[in-house]
């Protein structure tokens, strides 16, 4: 039996679609996710298949081919939110869907971290001071990583519809649990010293009257130029690194927030004027991790992508871990773009290596292991390994591996190089590794 069109739009719990891209004007395949209607416009809220979900939109039914509306499949059921609030969006999960939404009597072994309580800030507070320190856990965590997924219909929509920070107003990628209040303005503003978000740039305003911040709390440990990095300890400044946290999962898709900040340290990285010290991105790392990761989370902000601050953050991690006299390597799994972050400066870091080398007195070829390569970079040996296997540089030769440059190889490098214009300088690192392990509470 053939279903009319307006009986289609009634059943649309997953089903699958061609609706035209805003930009290309091309039809892809979309799943429907959520429905609302605003006075007599009715909207959509589609994820297009086998694309990332920062392309996800709310699209009018002109843009949608309904002739070609694919009903799910029995076994594949995709929960579906049908809103008719004019303007709603999809509100941040409630407290057990915060927690994890995993039942306490099943095991945690091997799984990944989930949400610790939180009270959030008073959005609507007249003096714009902070609230009251967030209660923390006294249960110990089970894993080392933040990495966790909870795929629901709540956290695969955009709750939030624009951010402003400075002068940048952004438009987020991800869902990220802000209060419910937030969802429902138009422009959520967020002050860039203290990271505090308000609902009104007037609330804002009045705000910045009394934020005696004008740079991240916490210790300056690098400055060369017009920028610098701040050391943000999770325990010592958990509002900040709990705002930076909630601003953070607005552009990342694979990380959930842990609200238990403690066992983290923030390093945020700031370009500075007369105004003060405006945040560009930042990483986390954990105080002490079993599997000797470096990075937890990595982020630079949208508005300066694509300028070379994501290599100059991952750098500057590998630079600690210099300090450190350790190799280090990012929590996995890599977002696609953290991916060809690591792999770009992985491949441009050991190529620089590699070219750096001399032959000896006698002519001969120089030698070096991958042991070598990994102490003098701080990287890891399987992520120097693989970095050779993608760049294809490792042969078989006369019963020894060896590693082959090409002139293309070496001349893609060059030019690579001289487009980094900001490098870390070691010498203007003011920092002292802390033995974690001997202290009774971070």
């Amino acid at each position: 039996m053939k279903m009319t069109a307006i009986e289609q739009k009634d059943a649309l719990e997953g089903c699958r679609l061609p609706v035209r891209f805003q930009t290309t004007e091309e039809w892809r395949e979309a799943e429907i996710l959520s429905k609302k209607e605003t006075g007599s416009i009715v909207k959509y809220y589609i994820h297009y298949v086998d694309f990332n979900k920062r392309l996800d939109e709310w699209v009018e039914e002109g843009r949608m081919n309904f002739d070609r509306l694919e009903q799910p499949k029995k076994d594949v059921k995709t929960p579906i939110k049908d809103s008719k609030a004019p303007g709603s969006r999809p509100g941040s999960p409630d407290r057990d869907m915060l927690n994890g939404g995993i039942p306490k009597q099943k095991s945690i072994v091997g799984r990944k971290r989930k949400f610790p309580n939180i009270e959030v800030q008073d959005t609507d507070s007249r003096d714009g001071s902070e609230t009251e320190t967030p209660q923390v856990p006294t249960a110990p965590r089970q894993t080392g990583s933040m990495v966790v997924h909870h795929d629901d219909i709540v956290t695969r929509m955009k709750n939030i519809e624009l951010v402003e920070i400075g002068k940048y107003r952004i438009k987020p990628w991800y869902f990220s649990p802000y209060p419910q209040d937030l969802t429902q303005v138009e422009v959520v503003y967020i002050c860039e010293f203290c990271l505090k978000y308000v609902k009104s740039r007037k609330c804002l305003q009045r705000h910045l009257t009394k934020c005696p911040l004008k740079h991240p709390p916490g210790n300056e440990i690098y400055r060369k130029g017009s920028y610098s990095f701040f050391e943000i300890d999770g325990r010592k400044n958990k509002s900040y690194a709990q705002n930076l946290c909630l601003l953070a999962k607005l552009f990342l898709d694979h990380k959930t927030l842990y609200y238990d900040t403690d066992p983290f340290l923030f390093y945020v990285m700031c370009e500075s004027d007369n105004k003060g010290f405006h945040i560009v991105g930042y990483f986390s790392k954990e105080k002490e991790s079993t599997e000797d990761y470096n990075v937890a989370c990595i982020l630079t902000l949208p508005p300066h992508q694509k300028k070379g601050f994501g290599k100059l953050l991952i750098e500057f991690s590998y630079q600690l871990s210099k300090f450190e006299g350790k190799t280090g390597s990012p929590e996995k799994p890599l977002s696609d773009l953290g991916l060809l972050s690591y792999r770009s400066y992985w491949s441009q870091t050991v190529l620089e290596i590699l070219m750096s080398l001399k032959h000896n007195e006698a002519g001969d070829q120089p030698l070096i292991t991958i042991s070598e390569i990994s102490e003098v970079t701080s990287i890891k040996k399987e992520d120097v390994i693989s970095t050779l296997q993608h760049l294809n540089l490792i042969n078989y030769y006369k019963g020894q591996y060896i590693i082959t440059l090409s002139k293309e190889q070496i001349e893609s490098q060059n030019k690579a190089m001289l487009k980094r214009k900001e490098r870390i300088d070691p010498k203007c690192l003011h920092w002292q590794p802390k033995d974690w392990s001997k202290r009774g509470k971070w």
